[in-house]
C-alpha cells in the first residue's frame, strides 16, 4: 500500500464551475466533490449549486463559452443556494469522513483558490491543511491531479493536458463540465494512477520507512 498512516486517506476529488477566472472579482456557480480511497471505494458524494455573490460580475468571456454548453450551464446555476449554508454543510461532510482527507482537483491552481476562499469566507476554514489555527479539513497542500496524470503518462508538459487520458482511465464518464459528472470522471483518474503508482518500484527513504 502506498501510505504508511494507520488512519485511512481518503482524496476529495473536486470540479467546479464559475462565471469568470477569480474569486475576487466573479462567482463559483457549483462544484462537487467524490470522496475515493486508494482502491477506488467512493466514501461519499457532495454537489451544490451557489448563489452569486453580490458586488461581483460575470467575466463576458466565461460566459461566451458557457454558451456552448447549455446543459451544463443550467445544471450549474438552477435552485443556487445560499453560498455561506453550503460551505458550512459541506465543511461538516468533510469532517464526517474518517481519517485523513486530501483536496485533489485538476488542475488544484485552478479549483484549490476557488474552494479556499469560498470556504475562508464563509466556513471560517481552507482548502488546504497548513500551519494556521483552526478548523482544518485537509491534511497537506492536497494533489494536482494535472500534474499526476501527465508525469504519470510520460509525457512533456505540453502534453499534460487532462483530454489525453484515455477514456477507460475516466470510467467512460464524459467530461460534461457538469461538475458532478466531471468531479467522479477526475476520481476515476485518480484510482487508475494509483494502479500506476502500486507498479512502480518505491525507494526507501532516510528513515526506513516506504
Amino acid at each position: 500500500m502506498i501510505h504508511t498512516s494507520a488512519d485511512p486517506v481518503t482524496f476529495i476529488v473536486t470540479d467546479i464551475e464559475t462565471d469568470g477566472h477569480s474569486p475576487l472579482r466573479n462567482s463559483m456557480l457549483s462544484f462537487a466533490s467524490v470522496a475515493v480511497g486508494y482502491d477506488g471505494t467512493v466514501h461519499g458524494e457532495f454537489e451544490a449549486v451557489l448563489e452569486r455573490r453580490e458586488g461581483r460580475q460575470p467575466d463576458p468571456r466565461t460566459m461566451e463559452w458557457w454558451q456552448g454548453f447549455p446543459e451544463a450551464y443550467e445544471a450549474a446555476t438552477t435552485n443556487p443556494e445560499d453560498p455561506q449554508t453550503v460551505m458550512l454543510r459541506y465543511a461538516d461532510w468533510i469532517e464526517s469522513i474518517p481519517g485523513n482527507r486530501v483536496f485533489c482537483a485538476a488542475p488544484i491552481m485552478f479549483d484549490g483558490p476557488w474552494m479556499d476562499h469560498y470556504l475562508d469566507t464563509f466556513a471560517d476554514t481552507r482548502a488546504l491543511g497548513g500551519p494556521y489555527t483552526g478548523r482544518q479539513l485537509f491534511r497537506g497542500g492536497g494533489v494536482c491531479l494535472y500534474t499526476m496524470a501527465g508525469t504519470m503518462r510520460g509525457q512533456d508538459y505540453l502534453n499534460w493536458g487532462m483530454q489525453r487520458a484515455p477514456a477507460d482511465w475516466y470510467g467512460h464518464i464524459p467530461h460534461t463540465h457538469k461538475a458532478i459528472d466531471d468531479a467522479r470522471g477526475f476520481a476515476n483518474v485518480l484510482v487508475k494512477l494509483f494502479e500506476l503508482n502500486g507498479q512502480l518500484p518505491k525507494i526507501e527513504n532516510a528513515t526506513g520507512a516506504y
